[in-house]
């Protein structure tokens, strides 16, 4: 269990780094050739721990379609939506955002699957939630200094890897697909989709930032995407799917530890939006534990 606890650790550092990397990348290159770049990388060790634990296998293929709609949904636009609000923002305050995903898991679960009624303990942790994430957009601030562009696409990719959730909860958990697998199978199939949507003028650029290249290649293509998953699925099996959601909290945190310490300007409002997304998600884990209970007895 301390192995199991060590890698929910280790993949929260991991998740939690990665903004500052897109920060370093999207300097030099766009936003989509980086998305491309990060599967491509991260498609290699995926595909090879699939075939080499017979997660796939060829009867998978007739699943094609729902495959390519995850594609979309939990890897390309999610991706994308991350990337190209990162680019606009702060690493820290992406990086907060980033962190409301359970919140608008939970929301997204609630609307299309009706299959838990909000409980007190769980509206509270939807209302607190959402009350960080407009501290952190402050649209009240008329100087303009968290870029609206940048908040509305970290929070396109939020809703993006939510109904992801929720679509693989309908159509393919009855299927009993490893999740190894359904991560082989979306990655591999964004990728070809990537690939057409890419301009790769100026894409070479990154290999004369070798700061940059490295975060890239190695913080968001390896080790934020293909190691992340492995970990995770280990985590799951080791902790369960409860235990394991523990690695929700930590991303925000690591993403506003690192981005004051590469010297952005972490304010109370920062840290109050903090306590808030964090908060609320604690809330609806809570209140979903609870009602989980409930109807179990």
């Amino acid at each position: 269990m301390f192995r199991a606890y060590a890698a929910l650790v280790l993949v929260g550092l991991i998740w939690g780094s990665n903004y500052i990397y897109i920060k370093m990348a999207t300097a030099v290159i766009s936003p989509m050739q980086v998305v491309f770049l990060r599967v491509l990388v991260a498609f290699l060790p995926l595909v090879i721990a699939a075939w080499a634990s017979g997660a796939l296998n060829r009867r998978q293929v007739r699943h094609f379609p729902h495959f390519a709609v995850m594609s979309v949904l939990a890897t390309s636009f999610y991706y994308y939506g991350f990337v190209a609000g990162t680019a606009l923002l702060p690493s820290s305050v992406a990086g907060l955002l980033g962190g409301a995903i359970p919140i608008v898991t939970f929301v997204t679960s609630y609307l299309v699957l009706r299959s838990e009624r909000p409980s007190a303990l769980t509206a509270a942790g939807v209302a607190i939630g959402f009350a960080g994430i407009i501290l952190t957009a402050r649209p009240w601030d008329s100087g303009g200094s968290i870029p609206l562009a940048g908040v509305l696409w970290i929070i396109a990719g939020t809703v993006s890897v939510g109904v992801s959730f929720v679509y693989a909860r309908r159509y393919l958990a009855p299927l009993g697909l490893s999740p190894l697998a359904l991560a082989t199978w979306q990655i591999g199939l964004a990728l070809p989709t990537l690939a057409v949507l890419t301009d790769y003028h100026g894409m070479s650029a990154i290999a004369e930032n070798g700061h940059a290249l490295l975060g890239l290649v190695l913080g968001l293509g390896l080790l934020g995407t293909g190691l992340a998953y492995l970990i995770y699925y280990y985590m799951v099996e080791r902790l369960g799917a409860v235990g394991a959601s523990g690695a929700t909290y930590l991303p925000a945190v690591v993403a506003v530890a690192i981005g004051a310490a590469v010297g952005e300007t972490i304010t109370s409002i920062e840290l109050a939006a903090l306590g808030l997304i964090l908060g609320g998600v604690a809330l609806i884990q809570f209140g979903s534990r609870a009602a989980a209970k409930r109807a179990a007895v």
